[in-house]
């Protein structure tokens, strides 16, 4: 099948996935408009599916339960009767699990996605049906710090090749983000008033506590607001934490929102003080399309996004004192805080740009089928 095809057009790829997010969906369509023949099967439910079917790219509505869907399986062995696809691209793990069962016999290249460090083991039998199966042809990492992670893996003579890993930062586009910055006096904050958001899930990884234990050590005449964002105010012990804290006052949990790049727009600070396993996370990315400083740790893929003193300001995980010294500094000298803002808007869009990401994707797939 590759044979018949390989120099005479470019591949045909079928790309499988979730709710695809705006990165995401923008990527398939990149492909598709440079010549590529890409379908996907994705969640009907997500917010991008329309625009899919709009351009004609939705191959079948598909929303996976596990990693054994036996639906799925079976919907994805349909679909490559129809065509004579060369890569399953497949956008999580049950995505590609489902991929590599539903192509068995047959010679099409199998491409995983990872974004995220972590929970990939040799010894693990659910890393053996998908980023350690013998089918996979390349693992595309979201960060170098993803692809050093998976190469650093071993278990007596196994290990994953170099030539498997390959990184390839997720593209964005400044015109995406066109929401007008958030009213905040819901929470009681002034026009004025210089305001700290953080973004993220309930999870200790995110170092909620970290972030609210540096509002604590701020020195007298640094009187930030604080806006957590996301589903960590039904986390218990950082209420109490809060509570506790002598600035509680201005500390405010929004709850889920819909509109949390706005409320980042709205802000003078994005901090994410993360202590481990991160990627390069939507929410840093989405506060610096809007020219908001970024605060982050030095986890993960995150000092590949900010350069620390360039475009934004990177700390150690787990201080509270060095986070709170970021914090004032940024606080006290609004130039820097201009200047590293604007930077940081600067460096998504040429760095981290969607065009960077169409572009390197197509030549992967070309590299795979002989099309180099």
């Amino acid at each position: 099948m590759i044979d018949q095809q390989k120099n005479t057009s470019l591949p045909a790829v079928l790309c499988l996935t979730d709710a695809c997010d705006r990165p995401e969906t923008e990527l398939f369509i990149g492909l598709k408009k440079a010549g590529f023949d890409v379908d996907v099967m994705c969640n009907p439910e997500g917010r991008n599916y329309q625009r899919l079917v709009d351009e004609g790219m939705v191959a079948q509505p598909m929303a996976l339960e596990s990693r054994f869907d036996k639906a799925g399986i079976a919907a994805i062995r349909e679909q490559l009767t129809k065509k004579n696809y060369e890569i399953i691209h497949a956008y999580n793990p049950r995505a590609l699990a489902c991929g590599i069962k539903a192509s068995k016999g047959t010679d099409i290249r199998i491409v995983a996605y990872r974004g995220v460090i972590g929970n990939i083991s040799f010894l693990n039998p659910e890393s053996w049906i998908t980023f350690l199966h013998p089918r996979v042809s390349k693992i595309v990492c979201v960060a170098d710090a993803i692809k050093d992670y998976l190469a650093s893996l071993k278990f007596l003579w196994m290990r994953i090749p170099d030539s498997k890993l390959q990184r390839i930062y997720k593209g964005h586009d400044l015109d995406w983000y066109q929401a007008e910055p958030a009213d905040l006096s819901e929470f009681g904050v002034q026009e004025d008033d210089f305001v700290v958001c953080c973004t993220g899930r309930n999870s200790p990884r995110k170092g909620f506590d970290v972030l609210v234990n540096a509002m604590g050590e701020l020195p007298s005449g640094v009187a930030p607001h604080l806006l957590l964002v996301g589903d960590v105010d039904k986390n218990e012990e950082i209420k109490e934490l809060v509570a506790r804290s002598p600035h509680s006052e201005r500390i405010h949990f929004t709850g889920y929102r819909n509109d949390a790049p706005a409320i980042a727009a709205a802000s003078d600070v994005f901090v994410l003080p993360s202590t481990e396993r991160e990627g390069l996370p939507r929410a840093v990315i989405e506060s610096m399309v809007y020219g908001v400083t970024p605060v982050v740790t030095c986890v993960g893929g995150m000092p590949e996004l900010v350069e620390d003193g360039v475009s934004g300001l990177v700390i150690p995980p787990k201080s509270s004192a060095a986070l709170a010294e970021a914090i004032e500094r940024l606080y006290r000298d609004r130039d820097l805080l201009t200047q590293l803002g604007q930077a940081a808007k600067n460096r998504i869009a040429t760095h981290f740009h969607t065009s960077q990401t169409i572009r390197e994707t197509g030549d992967l797939y070309k590299s795979l089928t002989g099309r180099n």
